[in-house]
């Protein structure tokens, strides 16, 4: 809450990235956690994966200021149920288009001032103009230079005896990345 209110920043990025348990091999010995909602799919590698999705809201400028976890094969669209959004009116959240939803869209700007400035497909309801679509292109994209800025300090394999340990581990180096991000830089 503090950056968002010592922040004069009124546009976010929202996004998700997956953190594996293990490789999709090893599914089958694994301890911490046992269903199959925590087997998700990388689309960018083309490989499944066994772990969690991270959903991570940050500032323009690449400060992480929400972030929940989601079983991995938990699509987007539910993390804006799951993220409390707690923004200023106002408010302009880039995502991609794996987070269109209309009813959502629509009562974000009515309840709260937030535009989801989502990036609309070419098969969408509500189609942008060109400009708009550079505009969200060009904010978007650097969501994923944060997500590879937090996984460079991943170790190769994250190991914790529970699953909340994980999810301790993973809490800890989100946090020492907005830290170094918001003070140190």
């Amino acid at each position: 809450m503090i950056l968002k209110e010592t922040s004069d920043c009124t546009e976010y990025l929202l996004d998700s990235f997956p953190v594996p348990m293990c490789d999709n091999i090893r599914i089958f010995h694994v301890k911490l956690i046992h269903s199959q909602e925590y087997r998700g799919y990388i689309a960018s590698k083309k490989r499944y994966f066994y772990g969690v999705r991270v959903q991570l809201l940050t500032t323009k400028s690449g400060i992480p200021v929400e972030f929940v976890f989601l079983p991995g094969s938990a699509n987007d669209v539910r993390a804006l149920n799951a993220l409390p959004l707690n923004l200023p009116p106002g408010s302009e959240v880039y995502t991609d288009s794996a987070y269109t939803d209309y009813t959502v869209e629509d009562d974000l700007k009515d309840s709260n001032q937030i535009s989801l400035k989502v990036m609309r497909k070419k098969n969408s309801k509500r189609q942008d103009p060109p400009w708009e679509q550079y505009i969200k292109q060009s904010t978007r994209h650097y969501i994923e230079t944060v997500f590879s800025s937090i996984t460079y300090v991943f170790p190769k394999s994250i190991h914790a005896v529970t699953y909340e340990g994980f999810l301790f581990k993973l809490q800890a180096f989100i946090f020492s990345f907005t830290l170094q991000q918001a003070f140190i830089k």
